[in-house]
C-alpha cells in the first residue's frame, strides 16, 4: 500500500510538473500575442516595428517574423486544446516503463511532433498572407480588405463543420486514449509520430476555422480569443457536438450577409 501511495504520489506531481509546464509555454506565446495586438494598434510607437513585417513589399526578414508570429499564435491557440491529449500520453508513458516515470524526452518529442504540424501550417499561412496583401485583398493591418473574400472563406468555414471529415478529425482528438491506445509507437521517435499524427487530426479538424483570421483580423486579440475558446470546447467536450453545428449555421449566414449584395466580386480577381 506504502508503495502504491508512493506511486501515486509521483504520478501527481509529474503531471502537475508537465501542466505548469505547458501552461508557462501557453502564457508565453499569450504574453507574445497581447503584445502583438497591442504593438498594432500603437504603430506610431517605433520600437514594435523590430518585430513587426513592414506594411507592404515584404522581403525575406518580413516573411521570418510573419511565420514566427503565426507559428507562436497556433502555440497560443492550439496547445491548451492538446493538453488533455499530452497528460494522458505522459501518464501512458509513464505506465509502460519499469521505472514509472515518463520520460521528459518523450513527452517533449510528442508535443514537438505536434506543433511541428502547425508549423506547417504556419508556413502556408504565410505565403498566403503574403500572396493576399500583394493581391491588396488583406489590408497592411491583418484585416481582409475584400468583402466578398471575407464572406466565402466563412461560408466555407461554416460548410466544412458539417463535413464527414470535420467530424472524424474531431472524433480523434475527443478520444485521447482511444487515439494513443490504438497508435502507440516506442521511444522518442515514436512519440513524435503520435504527435504528429494527433497534430494532422487537430489541422483537419481546425483549418479553415484558423483561416478564419485573414476575415477577422490575424492580431485581433478578441477574435483569437473567442476562436481559441471555440476549438477548446469543440475539442474536450463530447457533448458539446450541437456546437460544431450551430457554429456552422452562424458562419454560413454571417458570410451570406457579406457577400449578398456583391458588388465587389471583381476585388477577388483584381489586384486593385
Amino acid at each position: 500500500m506504502a508503495a502504491k501511495a508512493l506511486f501515486a504520489d509521483a504520478a501527481a506531481r509529474d503531471r502537475l510538473s508537465l501542466f505548469l509546464a505547458l501552461g508557462m509555454v501557453i502564457a508565453l506565446a499569450w504574453g507574445y500575442l497581447l503584445y502583438m495586438g497591442w504593438g498594432m494598434q500603437h504603430m506610431d510607437v517605433g520600437v514594435h516595428m523590430a518585430i513587426m513585417p513592414r506594411m507592404t513589399g515584404w522581403a525575406g526578414v518580413d516573411l521570418l517574423l510573419v511565420f514566427l508570429m503565426w507559428a507562436i499564435m497556433m502555440v497560443a491557440m492550439m496547445l491548451p486544446s492538446a493538453m488533455p491529449m499530452i497528460l494522458v500520453f505522459a501518464a501512458l508513458d509513464r505506465q509502460r516503463r519499469t521505472g514509472g516515470q515518463a520520460r521528459l524526452a518523450h513527452v517533449g518529442a510528442f508535443v514537438a511532433g505536434y506543433l511541428a504540424i502547425w508549423a506547417i501550417f504556419s508556413l502556408i499561412a504565410t505565403f498566403a498572407q503574403w500572396r493576399l496583401l500583394e493581391a491588396r485583398l488583406v489590408s497592411p493591418m491583418m484585416e481582409s480588405s475584400s468583402p466578398t473574400l471575407g464572406g466565402l472563406l466563412l461560408i466555407a468555414a461554416g460548410v466544412f463543420q458539417f463535413t464527414t471529415l470535420k467530424q472524424a478529425c474531431l472524433a480523434m482528438c475527443r478520444s485521447p486514449l482511444s487515439f494513443l491506445m490504438t497508435q502507440w509507437r516506442p521511444g522518442a521517435s515514436g512519440a513524435f509520430i503520435m504527435g504528429a499524427k494527433h497534430g494532422i487530426y487537430c489541422a483537419g479538424c481546425c483549418w479553415l476555422l484558423m483561416a478564419l483570421l485573414f476575415v477577422l483580423g490575424v492580431m485581433n486579440v478578441l477574435w483569437i480569443i473567442a476562436l481559441t475558446l471555440l476549438v477548446l470546447v469543440e475539442k474536450t467536450s463530447p457533448r458539446a457536438r450541437w456546437l460544431s453545428f450551430a457554429t456552422g449555421v452562424v458562419l454560413i449566414a454571417w458570410g451570406g450577409a457579406r457577400t449578398v449584395p456583391c458588388r465587389d466580386a471583381r476585388l477577388i480577381f483584381s489586384p486593385g
